[in-house]
Formats: C-alpha cells, sequence, structure tokens
C-alpha cells in the first residue's frame, strides 16, 4: 500500500479492474446472413481497407458482400464447433478468458471478460458490462502476435469509442 497520506486527505477507493482480452472476430453463424454481417464489419473499417469510401463501397456492396458471405460460410462450416454452434476462435477467446479469470481468482476487485472487435461478444456490449460491475478502469489486451493499425490500433479505437459514450 502506499505510504501516509499528507493531512487532511482522504482515501478514496477505487472501483474494480476490468480486464478485457479482445481478438479479431469472427461471424455468428455460417449462413449468408451472420457472414454478410460479419464481412461488411469487418470490411468497412478504414484500419482495414484504406481506401476512399466512395471507391470502396460501390466494390464492398456490390460484388464482394454479394458472393463472399457464400464463400467464406462454406469455409467456416469445415471448421466450426458444432457442439457449440460457433467458431474455433470465439470456444479457444473464451477459454483463455476464463482460464486468465481462474489465475486471477484471489484479487476480488478484478474482472476478466473477453470481446470480439468484429461480432459479437461486441467490444461495446463487454466494456458497458464492465463499467456496469463496477470496473473504472479496463485493461485493454488485444490478442495479437505484433502491433498493426489493423488489428491492434483497431481494437483499441472500438473499445475508446465505447467507453467514451
Amino acid at each position: 500500500t502506499a505510504g501516509p497520506l499528507p493531512a487532511g486527505s482522504v482515501r478514496v477507493k477505487a472501483g474494480k479492474v476490468g480486464v478485457m482480452l479482445i481478438n479479431l472476430g469472427t461471424p455468428d453463424g455460417t449462413e449468408f446472413n451472420p457472414m454478410w454481417r460479419y464481412l461488411r464489419e469487418f470490411l468497412s473499417d478504414p484500419r482495414v481497407i484504406e481506401l476512399n469510401k466512395a471507391i470502396w463501397y460501390p466494390i464492398l456492396y456490390g460484388l464482394v458482400l454479394t458472393t463472399r458471405p457464400k464463400k467464406s460460410g462454406a469455409n467456416y462450416a469445415r471448421i466450426w464447433n458444432r457442439e457449440k454452434n460457433e467458431s474455433p476462435l470465439r470456444t479457444f477467446t473464451r477459454a483463455q478468458a476464463e482460464k486468465l479469470a481462474k489465475a486471477l481468482g484471489d484479487l476480488p476487485d478484478v474482472m476478466v471478460d473477453w470481446a470480439m472487435r468484429y461480432g459479437n461478444p461486441s467490444t461495446a456490449s463487454v466494456a458497458r458490462g464492465l463499467v456496469e460491475q463496477g470496473c473504472d478502469r479496463i485493461l485493454s489486451f488485444p490478442l495479437y502476435p505484433q502491433y498493426s493499425a489493423t488489428t491492434t490500433a483497431t481494437a483499441n479505437d472500438q473499445l475508446f469509442r465505447a467507453l467514451m459514450k
């Protein structure tokens, strides 16, 4: 603990600390509509596609989102966790968060949760949940091996936007 406080000071108890593991994201299902929503969110991020929207959006909405959801859905179906009805990325990210929460279990003021930058559970909904549980600080851990604007930066951007609301 800190040393003695100056005369007249009051020690203020801090709230809980939220630890948020953030992964890239995954669709909610392998069918056309969940794939379309996921790909639209992912490929609309200016950190991922650095083209002027006037050029990119006609390509995205006219070509990519009319063909890729079906093809990507078929690829996801090959690796889909049928037992939990979710992608392996969601399964493994949840398991990482659960193991970290267990390792930090002796710290009652630390809450661990996980989110996806694209898809569910969304960064905004998880951040909101941590704040509602009394967290006044959130440590963000984007789960990428190195920094990149297309991964780490956009994950932190999304968290910051959620916390500013």
